[in-house]
Formats: structure tokens, C-alpha cells, sequence
């Protein structure tokens, strides 16, 4: 870091002696970097925020460039992250990797209209007897921003920031079905198919069809596609505009149930949760 010198000691000039008039009262300047302040961690930050959706892959005297960096200074960063899982590269084109979400994914999960779905999720388990969560969608994957488990011995483990591929999950079709269909397709186009379990779909035409039939219906249930003996149903959670902006979901066993009686018994609270929560998210937002 560099060090703060006097002028008037390194120019050779005699410092000034002391005035006898009392100085003017000078006006409030900004806040300067004191000794906390962290200067190496501050141009990491920069470096991160260099990246857009218009620059999303920058060579190494791009990103010194947007940041004021030098070569050095800007490679000993991108390293440092890439180190760490941040960035990714080519050899000659840095870009952020997926796991820089998981930065934002923390605060996401923490905002006050998680904070107002919670109490909903809490009552909908109390009444179902399952475990509930609400995901948002990263690409092709879909990541837990909060979930609410059931008391029972076997449940599945998952946590806020775990990550489920979206086709062969519930939420997952739910939020792809959000999207306009040239967006979808274009998601669609770089899935590389996986049949994982009897039930998978694994084929473009019917994971396709499943996903529009979850938009036409609002709602959708994914029976062991992803994992044998995982069902999950799910429905959207809209904005004010009446945007998807993000799932809720219901999961069980299929040693305890089936999905048909899913279908017929934990949909209806299931649909009727999804709209208190976005009501209430609508609301927070005026």
C-alpha cells in the first residue's frame, strides 16, 4: 500500500511554522480510506464489478484497463480468483465463473421477502407433513435461497446455496417456463442430456413439453427424474408484473406417497401458499 508523506519534508522546502491567526473552519471533505481500509481487497472488488453484461469476457489489458490497473496488478487478482473459483479463462479471456453467484446468493437469501415467505413455508409444512423450499433460477441450475424441512427421520439434504439441475427438477421446469420461448430455447440448446434415472426425460422434444405444459398449467410435479424416490411439486412466485421471479416447491418420498395423491392433496395448499408469498412480495416492493 503506499505510505502518506508530508509534502513539504520530501521537497526540501522548511515546513511552515505555526500561524498565530486562527485557521478557518474548513468544510466537511468525503470520508478518505483510513487504516482499515484494505486496498488490495478494494481492487479485487473492482476487478469483479468489470465484468457486464456487455464486457461478460475481458483479456488480461482489458480488465487493467476498466480498472485503472496495472498488467501486473490486474493479473495478480485475476489469478488470485481464479484460484479460489471466481474466474475462469481461457488462457487468454478471463470471465466469472458460476460460483461468483454464490456470493450474491447470501444476500439474496436474506432479503426481508424471504424474510415474509419463511412464516408461510413454516404453516404450509405444519400442514403437509413435507418439506418445502423456494429456489431461484442460475442459468441451467436452480439454487435454494431458503427452505423449510419436516421433522420426519428421512428428508432430503439440501441447504440454502445448494444447486439442483433445473430441466429434471419441479421449480427448475417452473422457472424455465417463466422465460419467454427464445429464451428457453437458447438455455435449452447448451443442456447436455442426462438420462438419470428410469424415469428422466432425456430427450429435448419431451423435456420441452413438460416445461410448457408446467407454463400452461401453472403449476408442475416431477416424479424421480432427477433421483429415485423424489417427488416434488412446485408452483411459481410471481412479481407485481406477474413475472416468475422465483419457485416454491413441495417434496416427498415415494415410499410415503405417490404422485398422484400429491397431486390431489398438497397442490391445492401448495398453490394457495405460493400466492400469499407473492402478495406479499408485491407488497414490499411498493
Amino acid at each position: 500500500m503506499p505510505t502518506h508523506e508530508n509534502p513539504e519534508a520530501t521537497s526540501g522546502l522548511p515546513a511552515s511554522a505555526p500561524s498565530s491567526t486562527p485557521a478557518a473552519a474548513e468544510p466537511p471533505s468525503a470520508p478518505k480510506p483510513g487504516d482499515s481500509y484494505v486496498q488490495s481487497f478494494a481492487r479485487g472488488l473492482e476487478v469483479i464489478r468489470s465484468f457486464s453484461a456487455s464486457a461478460p469476457q475481458q483479456t488480461l489489458s482489458e480488465v487493467a484497463a476498466q480498472t485503472g490497473l496495472t498488467r501486473a496488478g490486474a493479473r495478480r487478482i485475476l489469478l488470485t480468483l481464479q484460484t479460489l473459483g471466481y474466474v475462469e479463462t481461457d488462457g487468454k479471456l478471463f470471465r466469472l465463473s458460476p460460483r461468483i453467484l454464490d456470493l450474491g446468493f447470501a444476500y439474496l437469501s436474506s432479503l426481508p421477502m424471504w424474510n415474509l415467505a419463511e412464516p408461510v413455508m413454516e404453516d404450509l409444512v405444519e400442514q403437509v407433513r413435507e418439506s418445502s423450499s423456494a429456489a431461484v433460477l442460475d442459468g441451467l441450475d436452480i439454487v435454494y435461497v431458503l427452505r423449510v424441512p419436516t421433522h420426519k427421520i428421512m428428508r432430503t439434504n439440501l441447504g440454502v446455496g445448494s444447486r439442483l439441475p433445473a430441466p429434471w427438477t419441479s421449480m427448475g421446469r417452473v422457472l424455465l417456463a417463466g422465460l419467454s420461448d427464445d429464451e428457453l430455447q437458447a438455455r435449452l440448446s447448451t443442456l447436455e442430456l442426462h438420462r438419470h434415472t428410469a424415469h428422466t426425460a432425456a430427450d429435448l422434444p419431451t423435456l420441452l413439453e413438460r416445461i410448457r405444459q408446467a407454463r400452461t398449467q401453472g403449476w408442475c410435479l416431477v416424479n424421480q427424474e432427477l433421483e429415485e424416490g423424489l417427488i416434488s411439486i412446485a408452483a411459481p412466485l410471481t412479481n407485481r408484473a406477474g413475472q416468475t421471479v422465483a419457485a416454491l416447491n413441495i417434496s416427498g418420498q415415494a415410499n410415503r406417497t405417490s404422485a398422484e395423491l400429491m397431486q390431489q392433496t398438497l397442490l391445492p395448499p401448495l398453490l394457495r401458499a405460493a400466492q400469499t408469498i407473492s402478495r406479499m412480495m408485491g407488497a414490499a416492493r411498493r
